[in-house]
């Protein structure tokens, strides 16, 4: 019985998005690729509601169910958009975990796993998520306070941010990855744009539509590609 309705529930997921081929080896391809976009996030909760915040102490969920694994540098460029198609109640789940996890450990979600921030991978990612969804009309969650959060995360000093925002990129000599973060910083930044543009805060949009062009500064047009600056220069060779 257990296997069945194992099946039954899988079945069910997985008929969300029907296909047509005469290639069954396609099917297969698809829908195990279909089947591993719903492994993660995960529950993160007993039966009574219960789950430990990204403080460590105690919380009952409430209204929304916790959800753990997120992973967002791997996943906010498709697996979240996904989401919003197949699972916008869910994914209003996700962000009022994001929110209660901002409200615990101050900060929006980078790379959660299991009520810790691992820091792993660069950018911060729930900002896209959660403008991916409100700019999708996904609103089930306290969205002032989603936007807070996601100003907060902008504006912290670390991992390069204070050079992103007073020299408009990230020097090589400073931080590894400088390119790499520079781009997606700028691409979390006009995520922030965008969301506060169709909530009517014009200010709030402008402040960092222009902070979202800091991605030229790393543009050499005499290569057509992205390059790392050491001080104000190319980094060379």
């Amino acid at each position: 019985k257990t296997r069945e309705d194992t099946n039954n529930k899988w079945n069910q997921e997985l008929a969300k998005i029907e296909i047509e081929s005469l290639s069954l080896d396609d099917k297969k391809t698809f829908y195990s690729a279909l089947y591993h976009t719903n492994l993660s996030p995960i529950l993160y909760e007993d039966v009574d509601g219960k789950y430990r915040g990204l403080d460590q102490n105690i919380y009952t969920s409430d209204g929304f169910t916790n959800s753990t694994i997120f992973s967002l540098w791997d996943t906010f460029r498709a697996t979240h958009p996904l989401f919003t198609i197949l699972e916008p109640d869910i994914t209003s789940g996700f962000i009022r975990t994001f929110i209660r996890q901002y409200e615990q450990g101050g900060i929006l979600p980078v790379w959660e796993l299991a009520a810790n921030e691992t820091g792993t991978m660069i950018g911060y990612h729930s900002v896209s998520v959660i403008a991916d969804a409100f700019n999708k009309g996904i609103r089930n969650y306290d969205v002032n306070k989603a936007l807070s959060a996601m100003v907060n995360s902008a504006d912290q000093k670390h991992l390069g941010l204070l050079h992103f925002q007073e020299l408009g990129y990230i020097p090589a000599s400073e931080e590894d990855a400088s390119v790499s973060k520079t781009l997606e910083y700028a691409y979390d930044d006009w995520c922030i744009s965008s969301m506060a543009k169709n909530m009517g805060i014009d200010t709030l949009s402008d402040r960092f539509l222009k902070r979202a062009q800091n991605y030229k500064n790393l543009f050499d047009p005499s290569t057509g590609f992205m390059r790392a600056k050491m001080g104000s220069q190319w980094f060379e060779p």
